[in-house]
């Protein structure tokens, strides 16, 4: 299935242009850190007191967070796994995917309103008697935070792992008699064993270059990660020598965290099966059924009591005065504006990366140079993971102000920063969808002599227009609920929806804030759900997506 010569000129050459778009946004972002470090040696980076200090607890958060994340995620999803008829068994595997889809800043407010001073949990404990109140703020309430986010992905991913089991392995246990310890040590731990270092170490990215959470639940200097630390030095202190070293290292510790990603082991075949769907003996037992209710109604609590007091909060707030109020309007605008435009962006840069990848893919024997040129276009899609939101924003930050006005450029670069940020996960939709299409209609098009704006019309959108629209309105939801670059370019005159939320919390306006987060909430949910109905990626979040890079 070979393309015309035209057909692979005009594939390669956008591939290469948008690559080399990414490569310079990139590369001004570091060179603009790298030259404000104004011959500081690296040394007294590294050797910095506080430096260190944040370097040690953003480590530390992110250890536990995974830690605590993986072992609680183990026995809900053998739960899940073990009680496939139980009734509402696919409501608590929807409501997993709540969170993940959830702009993280709202999902703060509803842990805050469960667990913070005046929340449900201290008030129950003021009713005992109990003098000691849970503390949302500091470690805790950042490990509390993540484990809220990230128990739901590890769930997930543990139980894919254990439905694809073989049922024969099922057949075998029960004609054996094995009790549940057994079943566990032979069958289920070889198989979470092969997928837990994979999810770990996405958690463990996911927590090190956390930012929203650790923002709004870190309880001061003491427990601050390297994120925060930056924009604290930019926004605050103004520091950029500060947040240039701190930058620099967080590009040095995600360059690290990935690099021992790709040396992880890749979760292998459960092994051949006949495809029959085949009871587990282990479920049956009474203890059993006892313990998974009794641990998934703890988990629908969990997640779910959080998200019920974001709409109860939301709809006590005056929400025909917050939508009447002029700045509301301008903060929609400017985030539905700046959404679709990060959306279409992304989708703008994804595609040619796509499609050239997919031309080099047909050439048996590609050359070296060809072969490379394929790398470093899927690795470009990915680039977001080794610099984040803010080290790309703390780089334009610095290079913006030695030109002029930054407010003048903030919302172009928050677009192009939130595109990035959404790419990994428009790439992984988008790159099987083209490839299947291109299987299943590119001899068609030749033989009929069908291309370009005709076949585009014809054949290519009819196919692709549901895995185009699902990127798109996940990149849309996902750069609608960022705070990550809104928060360093964020003034009065730059107002998004999120920045105001957060303003209002910091004004102490907390109704105000509770009823903007369930309306952002509600949007963000919209847009997922109308990308994901009859496409079939349901299942797929963005979070998830980012594991398979």
């Amino acid at each position: 299935m070979l393309l015309a010569p035209s057909e692979r000129r005009y594939a390669l050459a956008g591939g290469a242009l948008s690559l080399a778009a990414i490569i310079v946004f990139v590369t001004v972002a570091t060179l603009s850190l790298l030259i404000s470090t104004d011959g500081m040696p690296v040394g007294s980076i590294v050797s910095d007191p506080y430096i260190l200090r944040v370097l040690r607890f953003t480590l530390l958060q992110a250890a536990l967070s995974t830690l605590l994340s993986v072992v609680l995620a183990i026995p809900v999803a053998r739960a899940l796994a073990r009680q496939p008829r139980f009734i509402g068994r696919i409501w608590i595997i929807r409501l997993m995917a709540v969170p993940m889809g959830l702009p993280v800043l709202i999902g703060a407010l509803g842990l805050i309103g469960i667990w913070g001073r005046q929340g449900v949990v201290n008030t129950m404990l003021s009713w005992a008697r109990i003098d000691q109140p849970v503390s949302i703020y500091g470690l805790s309430g950042i490990l509390l935070a993540h484990v809220f986010f990230n128990l739901p992905l590890a769930c997930r991913l543990m139980l894919a792992a254990l439905e694809r089991v073989p049922g024969e392995y099922w057949l075998v246990a029960s004609g054996l008699g094995m009790r549940p310890v057994s079943v566990f040590r032979f069958i289920e731990w070889p198989v979470l064993r092969s997928v837990i270092p994979g999810v770990a170490g996405l958690i463990f990215m996911l927590c090190a270059t956390s930012f929203t959470l650790v923002l709004m639940l870190g309880g001061g200097p003491a427990a601050t990660t390297i994120e925060v630390a930056i924009y604290q030095s930019l926004r605050f202190d103004f520091d950029p020598g500060r947040a240039v070293g701190l930058s620099l290292l967080q590009i040095a510790l995600t360059a690290v965290v990935l690099g021992i990603l790709s040396l992880l082991p890749t979760s292998g075949d459960a092994g051949l099966t006949s495809g029959r769907t085949i009871r587990r003996p282990d479920g049956t037992l009474f203890g059993a059924w006892i313990a998974d209710r009794a641990l998934l109604t703890l988990a629908v609590l969990f997640l779910g009591l959080p998200l019920l007091f974001i709409v109860i909060a939301g709809l006590r707030a005056d929400l025909v005065k917050l939508v009447g109020e002029a700045i509301f309007w301008r903060a929609f605008a400017t985030s539905g504006a700046m959404a679709l435009s990060s959306a279409l962006l992304s989708f703008a840069l994804s595609m040619p990366l796509v499609r050239a990848r997919h031309t080099l893919s047909l050439e048996r024997k590609a050359r070296h140079g060809a072969r490379s040129f394929f790398g470093a276009m899927g690795a470009a899609s990915s680039l977001v993971l080794l610099f984040p939101p803010i080290v790309l924003a703390t780089g334009w930050f610095l290079a913006a102000r030695d030109v002029g006005d930054v407010n003048v450029v903030a919302p172009v670069l928050v677009v192009a920063i939130n595109a990035l940020m959404a790419m990994p996960f428009v790439v992984r939709v988008l790159e099987p969808a083209y490839a299947i299409h291109q299987r299943r209609t590119q001899r068609l098009s030749a033989s009929l002599g069908i291309s370009g704006l005709a076949k585009l019309r014809l054949i290519s959108w009819p196919d692709l227009r549901k895995p185009v629209l699902t990127a798109l309105s996940f990149a849309m939801a996902l750069s609608l609920g960022d705070l990550g670059a809104v928060a360093l370019f964020g003034s009065d005159s730059f107002v998004t929806l999120p920045w105001l939320v957060y303003s209002s919390l910091g004004s102490y306006r907390t109704n105000d804030a509770d009823g903007l987060a369930l309306i952002l909430g509600v949007i963000c949910l919209l847009l997922t759900i109308s990308g994901t109905m009859g496409s079939g990626v349901a299942d797929e979040p963005k979070r998830e997506a980012l594991s398979h890079e």
